[in-house]
């Protein structure tokens, strides 16, 4: 008797679901991005506290322009990607830069005037996007991307998801009883759900896991260290309703220097995120509907957000890792969730509720996610047979991984008096896409192999790649 094995179908049109089981999906990915998102404000009010008053990034101004800017990206790229774009850690060590320093205008400026000069810097990292989109429109995506193959984009894709992990194990640390339940609930539905159930682990995960944390704080329980699993201060201090505390950012010379440098790591993020997503849905986006526009969407969001007091975005590798465990692979589905998080931004105390969520729990569902998107790196680099009896790609993919892991506090150096951090994602990058340029060898064709790009490749590599040069 053989035996049977069911794979999930890929959905690429989730209207066949039904409106009932979609609205659940954007859910979905609301909550895979939420904990990601909101942490980069509270990072910020770390930052620039003083006097016990905390200045950093707004939580609704955030959720905002994380919903706006992934709205405005997929008009950018003719509504075809499923990307969402939330705040981006890339640039924290700016935020928290900027927040010392003593020189020039900044000596001894209150924080309460600092933030908006680093989002004014943001907002010229987000042009940056387009100056690189630019150039991509005009010689063609092809020869830019022979410098960016598999081999240097793979292992990209795997730094990030492995330079997430240690924010993973610091959050789940703080309750592991509670973490473990939420990964727990999300491999058990993710292999033995049914139906919808198989769809949505992520959600289940977290709604489960909170239901236990709710039944351990009725019950007096705490976490091992003392601190309350949960905290419900700020819920019964927030409106219902409440426009989003925006203000407008202000330039300097100084706070762009520190803040603009960082879009070279984005950038790269950027790449590794559209091959990610690629590969896990099956076609090619950046050929189709262009590496160009997908930029320049993620470049307009991040200026936008910053030009009115929010964090840079990007594309978000947590919803990538929802895409792999749902298989539900429509845009729709995404724009769901960006619109939740514009009326969330607008309903400060449910927005509150959702920020009560343990950091334990965010951290049990960061086991899954980061793990995925480093398991898609392999995959990308797996499925473009990228061939590492070649010395030239070893040597690549090594120096890459050692230098996305090595750098854990980045590389930092001083241009005209300003000490400048290059994060270790960017420095990888750089450092592979410079050997990838000038050791000899290189026999990538971007696009060559249409089936292969078909199943997630981005191109071929070997003699038959050669001959199609």
């Amino acid at each position: 008797m053989k035996q049977q094995t069911t794979t999930q179908q890929p959905i690429y049109d989730a209207r066949t679901l039904g409106r009932p089981k979609m609205a659940i999906l954007g859910l979905q990915h609301m909550f895979a991005m939420f904990g990601a998102t909101i942490l980069v404000p509270i990072l910020t009010g770390i930052y620039f506290t003083e006097n016990g008053a905390s200045y950093g990034l707004s939580i609704q101004v955030t959720l905002l322009f994380a919903g706006l800017g992934t709205l405005f990206f997929h008009l950018c790229s003719k509504f075809q990607v499923p990307a969402f774009l939330g705040s981006s850690f890339a640039f924290l060590g700016g935020f928290q830069t900027i927040a010392t320093l003593d020189t020039g205008i900044f000596a001894g400026m209150p924080m309460s005037e600092r933030l908006p000069y680093a989002c004014g810097g943001i907002v010229v990292a987000g042009l940056m996007y387009l100056v690189l989109a630019a150039i991509i429109k005009t010689v063609g995506v092809h020869r830019v991307m022979r410098f960016l193959p598999p081999v240097v984009t793979g292992p990209i894709i795997i730094c990030i998801g492995l330079t997430l992990a240690p924010s993973a194990v610091s959050n789940a640390s703080s309750n592991w009883f509670l973490a473990v339940v939420a990964l727990a609930v999300i491999i058990v539905f993710n292999i033995w759900g049914r139906g919808m159930f198989k769809i949505i682990p992520i959600l289940m995960g977290v709604l489960i896991s909170y239901g236990v944390a709710l039944a351990m704080y009725s019950m007096g329980m705490t976490n091992p260290d003392g601190t309350a699993i949960l905290n419900f201060a700020d819920v019964a201090a927030a409106n219902w309703v409440g426009l989003p505390p925006m203000k407008l950012c202000k330039f300097d010379v100084t706070a762009i220097l520190v803040m603009a440098p960082i879009a070279l790591a984005t950038m790269m993020e950027h790449i590794g995120d559209m091959s990610a997503i690629s590969a896990t849905v099956g076609k090619n986006y950046l050929a189709n509907p262009g590496l160009h526009r997908t930029l320049v969407g993620d470049g307009i969001a991040t200026a936008m957000a910053a030009l009115f007091g929010g964090p840079a975005n990007t594309t978000y590798g947590e919803n990538t890792g929802v895409l792999v465990l749902s298989k539900v692979y429509d845009p729709r589905v995404i724009r769901l969730a960006a619109v939740y998080a514009i009326v969330l931004s607008f309903i400060p105390k449910f927005a509150n509720v959702i920020g009560s969520m343990p950091s334990a729990i965010i951290g049990g569902v960061s086991f899954m996610l980061y793990g995925m998107i480093s398991a898609i790196g392999v995959r990308n680099v797996v499925e473009s047979k990228v061939d590492f009896t070649k010395s030239r790609n070893l040597i690549i993919a090594a120096v890459i991984l050692v230098c996305g892991l090595g750098f854990s506090s980045g590389l930092t150096f001083v241009v005209a008096g300003t000490s400048i951090t290059l994060t270790g994602l960017a420095v990888a990058a750089i450092a592979g896409i410079v050997l990838n340029a000038i050791l000899p060898g290189n026999d990538y064709v971007f696009g060559a192999d249409d089936e292969g790009n078909g199943s997630g490749n981005m191109g071929t590599y070997g003699e038959g790649a050669e001959k199609m040069k």
